[in-house]
């Protein structure tokens, strides 16, 4: 399914389509990134050259978090996690290997969630998106992202995803 050609200029919504694990809303986020430069040479760092997209939550006031929503069933989770990236930040990639699963509290409701959560190496970024008007968008650094970052299963997440990327020989970035 190409995306790209798809994005709507509406976010989904409503929980017709929404999955559940025992119990648990299950919601699925990208960590969108990309490479300053076309190659790290022996000189760059990893940390140097790496910047992750952060956007800011619906509710004023709430910080900066990493695309995120609901899986619903109608999609598979990449693309899940990709429809969200384009709906909440605009950006559009290839969504990666996953980085791992978390069970976290709402934040606004007492209900539990099962966050999914996937590399993003960001191909483009768009001009206009879906929640263009309500979100904010920033690339910024890995220790900035960890700084703004409201959820701590996302900074554990991002950790894991820096240590993926440091584990990559350095002629595939």
């Amino acid at each position: 399914m190409e995306f790209k050609n798809l994005v709507s200029m509406v976010s989904r919504s409503g929980r017709q389509l929404q999955r559940y694990n025992k119990g648990q809303r299950q919601v699925v986020g990208c960590i969108p990134y990309r490479l300053k430069g076309s190659n790290m040479g022996s000189d760059k760092n990893l940390e140097d050259a790496l910047e992750v997209l952060v956007i800011s939550a619906q509710r004023k006031g709430k910080g900066m978090l990493f695309p995120k929503g609901g899986w619903e069933s109608d999609e598979s989770i990449k693309e899940a996690a990709l429809r969200e990236s384009l709906e909440e930040a605009g950006v559009f990639g290839t969504v990666e290997g996953q980085l791992g699963k978390w069970s976290f509290k709402s934040k606004g409701n007492d209900g539990y969630y099962e966050g999914h959560m996937f590399p993003l190496l960001v191909k483009e970024q768009l001009d206009f998106w879906p929640e263009k008007d309500i979100r904010q968008r920033v690339w910024v650094s890995v220790p900035k992202a960890k700084e703004v970052c409201q959820y701590s299963w996302m900074k554990e997440a991002l950790d894991l995803l820096v240590t993926r990327l440091e584990s990559t020989p350095s002629s595939n970035l």
